[in-house]
């Protein structure tokens, strides 16, 4: 193996004709550059200087050796400079996978921020629900994934291998429409709305929905299930049903012609941020992970 070390040296040698000028030239003995030099032959398996008393030249190989060094070297040097300006935050990319209600709440804060701290960080966002989020972040399609998990449900171990930052626990409430006989009343206990039709929402959410009703001892009429949160406060809002929404996926849209109602017995879900245990290292990521800490704290 060729080492950058060894090449520089072959490189000052070349340049100077000797290897006490080389020496001179990168601050270290003449012996020091001869070991290096015959370190490389050996690495190359072929001599790349020829002797003649004081004289030296270089033989075809050294002379190919050396065409390479210079645009090897300044590669390197390249890497070495885009590498520093990503650990030191002067560059760098993130890409944020995040389901719907945290890309409208918790990540346009988070990312304003970092921005301002770190503005040669650039990030990208892509929206999906879990479990597709964590299957992208699993595949190295990226590099932060938003999630969520309800309180007491199956699988708590499905995110064994990643590293779990925990962001926030949201509630979930009641959506009636503003002229339901519920709708003025501080909480509403689940089985009073056994006989409605209902909306539903994601298939993570719809199939918590199920569960939960099942739990007070009914399965909910669902007439409508969409995955669009407007959607799902807009059939509320005209009367077609009543919903279950995250309370953060409420406050992210305007419910009009709906009111949002206390649930008992409580149901609540688990917000976190989701990354490979390699990824936490790099400096950016980190840095996005805090900022959506800090979000997660204000919201």
């Amino acid at each position: 193996m060729i080492e950058a070390r060894h090449l520089r040296v072959l490189r000052a040698v070349a340049t100077t004709g000797s290897f006490s000028a080389a020496g001179r030239e990168l601050g270290c003995t003449q012996p020091a550059v001869s070991q290096q030099m015959k370190a490389l032959e050996t690495s190359v398996g072929t001599p790349l200087l020829v002797r003649n008393g004081r004289e030296m030249r270089l033989t075809q190989a050294g002379e190919a050796l050396v065409r390479h060094a210079s645009g090897i070297l300044a590669g390197l040097t390249a890497a070495e400079e885009e590498v520093a300006a990503i650990a030191g935050l002067r560059a760098g990319r993130v890409r944020l996978v995040s389901f719907p209600s945290g890309s409208s709440t918790l990540v346009p804060t988070a990312l304003a921020a970092l921005r301002a701290a770190h503005p040669g960080t650039r990030v990208s966002l892509e929206e999906a629900e879990p479990p597709k989020s964590v299957e992208l972040l699993r595949a190295g399609d990226c590099d932060i994934a938003l999630a969520f998990r309800y309180e007491g449900a199956a699988g708590a171990e499905e995110w064994d291998d990643l590293v779990v930052r925990p962001l926030l626990t949201d509630r979930l409430v009641g959506l009636l429409p503003e002229r339901h006989r519920l709708a003025r009343a501080e909480s509403v206990a689940l089985g009073e709305l056994a006989d409605e039709p209902w909306i539903a929402g994601c298939p993570r959410c719809r199939g918590q929905l199920v569960q939960a009703c099942e739990n007070v001892g009914f399965t909910p009429r669902i007439d409508f299930a969409t995955d669009d949160y407007p959607a799902v406060v807009g059939l509320v809002g005209a009367g077609l049903g009543v919903a279950v929404l995250p309370q953060l996926a409420v406050e992210s849209v305007r419910p009009r012609g709906a009111r949002t109602v206390a649930l008992e017995p409580a149901v609540v879900r688990e917000m976190v941020a989701l990354t490979l245990p390699d990824l936490a290292q790099v400096p950016a990521v980190a840095a996005t992970l805090e900022q959506l800490r800090r979000a997660a704290r204000r919201a």
